[in-house]
């Protein structure tokens, strides 16, 4: 890829490739740092995303490259109204062209959030249940037409064709009535989307934090994130209240926070249902 227009547009002298730090899903990109000299920043990430040659049309590569064209809208449209309790990498620069995406991001590394983890500790739960709160409180109601109608990468539009993997005939007939649940709830907020403990970058101590890869950003309720990265952990009640608690001092005073928490925490074993559902018809194996 050439890096010129780069260097353009932080105003530096140059650009140059430093290291890799990974490719994404089945070749369709990859995500690799650069360093600048002179300009705004000396350093970056590149996520650069175009499609292999073997990409077809099938539901997966089209839910796949639209996933692109989303997270781009995210970042040019939205991410600069995260402020530090939900922080997100500022965006340097972007473009679209030849069937490429690349978006240049802040190295939140050079930021001092260069930890990593996949299974978070406590006081790393309780820094991205906050995160989740913050972001959550300030997009409720709002469903910008860039993002997809209904956010996540599991819900049940994109899967359809999943279904009759589903071995447990229960599951499988009660699938559309999760979905209608979760997508009539009258609170709905944007979702990250896939808010897994990777997705998330600390600060040493744990308790700075900012998120990640939103290619499936768009709206549901707040649940839906949580209950996700709660997935597989024993005990949900404690982190739950801490949600809702942050949740709480996050909202907007005209929002009906005894309302909402009531109608959220209704569907905290729908939105759980609802991805194991997703687990069954795409990893039968497990089930």
């Amino acid at each position: 890829m050439n890096l010129d227009w780069i260097a353009e547009a932080l105003g530096a002298r140059s650009v140059r490739r430093a290291q890799r730090i990974q490719s994404m899903w089945r070749g369709y990109g990859e995500l690799f740092r650069i360093t600048a000299d002179g300009g705004s920043v000396t350093s970056a990430v590149v996520k650069w995303a175009r499609p292999p040659a073997h990409a077809g049309d099938d539901a997966g590569t089209v839910r796949k490259l639209r996933s692109f064209a989303v997270e781009a809208a995210f970042y040019r449209t939205l991410a600069a109204r995260c402020d530090r309790s939900c922080r997100v990498p500022a965006l340097l620069a972007s473009r679209e062209a030849g069937g490429e995406s690349v978006l240049v991001l802040e190295d939140l590394d050079a930021a001092g959030l260069d930890r990593r983890c996949d299974d978070a500790n406590a006081t790393q739960l309780d820094a991205v249940l906050g995160w989740l709160a913050s972001f959550h409180a300030r997009f409720i109601g709002e469903r910008p037409a860039q993002l997809w109608p209904i956010g996540t990468y599991w819900h049940l539009e994109t899967r359809r064709d999943e279904l009759a993997n589903i071995r447990d005939r229960a599951l499988r007939e009660e699938a559309p009535q999760l979905a209608a649940q979760l997508g009539g709830a009258r609170f709905q907020t944007l979702l990250h989307g896939d808010a897994k403990d990777a997705n998330f970058c600390f600060s040493a101590s744990g308790t700075e934090v900012a998120a990640v890869d939103f290619q499936y950003v768009g709206p549901g309720p707040g649940v839906v994130d949580v209950m996700y990265l709660l997935h597989g952990r024993r005990d949900h009640s404690a982190a739950l209240d801490a949600y809702f608690m942050k949740l709480r001092r996050a909202l907007a005073p005209q929002i009906d926070a005894v309302a909402l928490e009531s109608e959220w925490r209704k569907l905290v074993p729908v939105a759980e249902r609802d991805f194991e559902r997703f687990l069954a018809g795409w990893s039968p194996a497990r089930k």
